[in-house]
């Protein structure tokens, strides 16, 4: 008898978790604990649909409970594993040449987009509407992503940026929160806010020369990194939180 479903159920239950409240979920299963108790002690917001449903494959496949541990057991090793292997590529905009296989920073920078189901935090120094972005931005604000963009303003520029506020790129984005560095212009007269990165999912860290901007991601030279796994992603988008909870970066307001 196939069981896909409950296969599936498992996996999508310990990925909505987490690993420390997915190893409580097998250990619960272990002891052969019920649906309501798992709801309770797990209580993970976003995760009661993916639990209950696993509860609900079980009965249907007559999977045991402590077969179903053993499942979620292997996915959460499957998991840890993902997270300690660390990939890191290289990637360019302009010219290509035949020695360096190049992936455009175009496309990886929606790939990024797309791949986070629950936080995107991204920085930048210039920005302008761009469809290709906005469109994958809209999409990822529609299925429930957390996004969080922090843009330099024409102020802090201080004449380097013309035309619109970069922020204004963003504004027909629904749900997305934007932000700056509010830095005082008499401590910090030259500064600039010049980062350019987009974090996934604490997963994924795309890190570079190009701003979110149109000729950044197909017409200039532009290179960077992107990071899968390791510390990387997640030391990265938990310093942008962190300026945000010390009032470094602020809410803009137009």
């Amino acid at each position: 008898m196939s069981r896909r479903e409950f296969e599936a159920a498992a996996g999508a239950a310990v990925a909505a978790l987490g690993l420390s409240r997915g190893k409580d979920l097998a250990g619960l299963l272990a002891r052969r604990g019920s649906k309501e108790r798992a709801l309770t002690e797990l209580a993970t917001p976003r995760a009661d649909e993916a639990v209950a449903e696993l509860y609900e494959a079980m009965e249907r496949d007559s999977v045991p409970p402590a077969e179903a541990a053993a499942y979620v057991r292997g996915y959460v090793a499957a998991m840890l594993h993902a997270r300690d292997r660390v990939l890191v590529r290289t990637v360019w905009t302009g010219p290509s040449t035949p020695a360096v296989p190049v992936r455009a920073t175009a496309q990886v920078l929606i790939d990024v987009i797309e791949e986070a189901r629950d936080e995107l935090l991204a920085m930048t120094y210039a920005a302008r509407p761009y469809p290709a972005l906005t469109r994958a931005l809209t999409a990822a604000a529609e299925r429930g992503v957390k996004i969080h963009v922090v843009a330099e303003t024409l102020a802090g520029a201080r004449g380097l940026l013309k035309g619109r506020e970069p922020a204004e790129a963003f504004a027909s984005v629904p749900g997305l929160s934007l932000w700056h560095w509010a830095r005082d212009p008499v401590d910090h007269p030259h500064s600039r806010q010049h980062a350019k990165l987009a974090v996934a999912d604490r997963r994924t860290l795309f890190l570079g020369s190009a701003n979110l901007t149109e000729s950044a991601a197909h017409r200039n030279i532009e290179a960077g990194v992107l990071v899968s796994g390791g510390e990387a992603p997640r030391r990265a988008a938990e310093h942008i939180v962190e300026l945000q909870r010390l009032g470094i970066l602020r809410p803009f307001r137009q």
